[in-house]
């Protein structure tokens, strides 16, 4: 009798240990958010093209990026039309808002 009761206890301390531990939700993703990036602009992240031509300065392209420091330009053809350094923390989202005809 002793063993039964024994497993009891056991089995449902053990169902409430799993019900009660549950995975930790998915990081937040790393992030930067460029706004008014010029008509037909294109976005590099690090000389790396990211996202596609910008069709609207007026909607922000949310580019995923790697925790740590990066490069922002926006070229315009071959010109460079917008350049900042930034950091970005792991789960953060960062803005960088694009000054027409300025680079920072």
């Amino acid at each position: 009798m002793r063993i039964l009761v024994l497993l009891a206890v056991v089995s449902l301390s053990a169902c409430s240990w799993f019900g009660h531990h549950k995975a930790p939700p998915p990081p937040k993703p790393t992030e930067i958010l460029v706004t008014g990036a010029p008509l037909g602009s294109l976005v590099f992240i690090d000389g790396v093209q990211a996202g596609t031509p910008a069709t609207r300065n007026d909607h922000s392209q949310v580019l995923d990026v790697a925790p740590g420091t990066h490069i922002v330009e926006v070229h315009l053809g071959d010109t460079v039309v917008y350049h900042e350094d930034t950091y970005v923390a792991a789960g953060q989202r960062r803005s960088v808002i694009v000054l027409s005809g300025s680079t920072r």
